[in-house]
């Protein structure tokens, strides 16, 4: 059991008063008057207690004043926690007059063209097809076609070499190949040049701008004369079918080239 003296110290530490009864309670054990007196906070556990008189049971009991409080010391002011300050955000670099000036380039969609690649005794045609689709035997544009080989005296019925098939571009609607001018002119260069290494050719036929552009590398303002095409050979820039249905003089312009460069597909016949 804890020593009386030390349990009324620490409930004096605690700030908590005792009482003794003012009469003797039944069964109780007798009261010790050293009990009212007030206690050291600092009283060393250890110390002997002198035995108590003997207390007449009727002596009044005196109410015990309750301790003062214990003070305690005041604590150190706690150290104050730095918090980290916040970033300041970097200023973005600014962008040189340059750089501001120069507008922005707006992206160039991708060509749209169809050509059709026929061959008419040792010619290769590159025509651009008006609609988009395959000659048929009776479009006007294929009709004038058909007199144009024979005003040249080659074979007016032209053949489909290849797979038969047009050069349609671009070759994919969606996705993120480039589908550009230059993807264009390189595709279609290809392709003529593994058509020219299984047929003999002496001169190629460009009809139309698409032809020009993509197969000749040159504009509508090259027509109605002869071209050396780098990696394929001669040609001949013609404008296309439906402007020379629209437009009889450049039928007459035509037939002039013709006739100028009809010993070049002739040689030798």
């Amino acid at each position: 059991m804890i020593n009386e003296a030390r349990r009324l110290a620490y409930l004096d530490a605690m700030q908590v008063a005792s009482w003794l009864p003012r009469t003797e309670l039944p069964f109780a054990a007798p009261s010790r008057p050293e009990l009212l007196l007030p206690v050291a906070a600092e009283a060393e556990p250890d110390i002997a207690v002198a035995p108590p008189a003997e207390v007449p049971v009727a002596a009044p009991v005196v109410e015990r004043a309750p301790a003062a409080p214990v003070v305690e010391p005041p604590q150190a002011p706690r150290p104050r926690i730095a918090m980290p300050e916040p970033k300041q955000p970097e200023p973005v670099a600014a962008a040189t007059e340059e750089q501001a000036a120069e507008p922005a380039k707006p992206i160039e969609p991708p060509p749209r063209f169809s050509l059709q690649l026929m061959r008419a005794g040792n010619v290769l045609l590159v025509v651009e097809l008006p609609t988009g689709e395959s000659f048929q035997s009776r479009d006007p544009a294929y009709i004038l076609l058909k007199d144009l080989l024979r005003a040249a005296r080659l074979p007016d019925k032209p053949q489909q070499v290849g797979d038969g098939e047009p050069i349609r571009w671009p070759l994919l609607n969606k996705g993120s190949l480039d589908q550009g001018g230059e993807a264009a002119r390189d595709y279609v260069q290809g392709v003529m040049a593994a058509e020219l290494e299984n047929m003999g050719c002496d001169c190629i036929w460009l009809i139309g701008r698409p032809a020009l552009r993509f197969a000749g590398e040159v504009d509508v303002g090259a027509c109605y004369r002869e071209l050396a095409v780098e990696g394929l050979g001669r040609a001949l820039a013609m404008p296309g079918l439906e402007q020379l249905m629209e437009q009889p003089a450049a039928k007459a312009e035509l037939w002039k080239t013709l006739r100028r460069s009809m010993p070049r597909w002739h040689i030798g016949s």
